[in-house]
């Protein structure tokens, strides 16, 4: 079955259904144990909206509440997410204010308030300056330190490259090679996950 990405990674986290196979997190199916396994998702989509009339503090707020976090831990968890994406200074703007790299941030720290297991993260910094796209592949990394497994889905292959243990290359729909970084510039003989690919796709063309 052949499917793009961001259709792929709606399955993953329980927006989809798929009409074949099955998905499972830690042995778990989503049919008999979608409540638990979804508190232990985080997902973030390319076209995610914000309520723009909240504060970025009561956005994370109401996040918290959604997610069960405890009333006492609340505020620790908001000064320590606050560092982490270095929001500090714009936490009580309103979110109809921020810039969008400002914007994506305060979407990823949603994300983080009730610290999950599991994070699906679909094109975070696209379209984002060079300090808001450092300050979330930093903070992906210190994630992936941590012990947390980051399903992130990029097109910037320096990105794939730079922060990723394991690479799933796909186009138009097919999955076309996977493995680390080193195993695909290996099978490709090639320096980097651009050239890679385009040595499997047979070079640039003017199809989508």
């Amino acid at each position: 079955m052949a499917l793009g990405k961001t259709t792929l990674l709606r399955m993953i986290a329980g927006i989809l259904e798929p009409t074949e196979g099955k998905i499972t997190f830690d042995n778990l199916n989503y049919r008999d144990n979608e409540i638990e396994i979804k508190k232990n998702i985080a997902y973030l989509s390319g076209n995610t909206k914000l309520y723009d009339t909240l504060s970025t503090y009561e956005l994370l707020k109401m996040c918290a509440f959604i997610y069960d976090v405890p009333k006492d831990k609340i505020e620790d968890r908001i000064k320590e997410i606050s560092k982490i994406l270095n929001i500090d200074s714009f936490l009580y703007n309103k979110i109809a204010n921020l810039s969008t790299g400002q914007t994506q941030r305060v979407n990823i720290a949603r994300c983080l308030i009730h610290d999950p297991k599991y994070y699906i993260l679909d094109e975070a910094t696209t379209g984002l300056d060079i300090i808001s796209s450092q300050i979330i592949l930093d903070f992906i990394k210190q994630e992936k330190s941590r012990g947390k497994t980051v399903l992130y889905s990029t097109h910037y292959m320096e990105e794939a490259e730079n922060i990723c243990d394991r690479v799933i290359m796909i186009n138009k729909g097919e999955v076309i090679n996977s493995g680390t970084p080193d195993k695909i510039r290996k099978d490709t003989n090639t320096t980097n996950l651009r050239d890679a690919f385009f040595a499997m796709v047979g070079g640039v063309t003017n199809e989508e």
